[in-house]
C-alpha cells in the first residue's frame, strides 16, 4: 500500500512572471490565489473557474484541479506540489 506522504500538498513551489521562485504552504498558496483572483477580470477565468461562486472557493478548486493560471500575454503564475526534506 502506498505511503500517504505521497499524496500530500503540503508545500507548493510557486512560479511567477519575473520573480524568484518561492516555497508556500498551502494557506500561504490559497491567499495568494485570492490575491490573484480578485484582481484578474472575471472574463479572462477559465469557464470552469467562472461557474465557482466565491473568490475561496475559486482558489481552492484551482490548488485542487490545475498548476497554472493565465495572467495574460507574457505573464504567468504556476504552482508545483512538493515535499520538503528537514
Amino acid at each position: 500500500m502506498p505511503d500517504s506522504l505521497m499524496y500530500a500538498e503540503d508545500y507548493f513551489v510557486v512560479l511567477e512572471t519575473n520573480q524568484p521562485e518561492q516555497f508556500l504552504t498551502v494557506s500561504e498558496l490559497l491567499e495568494k490565489l485570492k490575491l490573484v483572483l480578485q484582481n484578474l477580470n472575471f472574463g479572462d477565468l477559465p469557464p470552469d473557474v467562472q461557474k465557482i461562486e466565491t473568490v475561496g472557493e475559486r482558489a481552492k478548486y484551482l490548488i485542487d484541479t490545475s498548476c497554472e493560471l493565465d495572467l495574460g500575454p507574457g505573464k504567468y503564475l504556476q504552482w508545483y506540489a512538493v515535499r520538503l526534506e528537514k
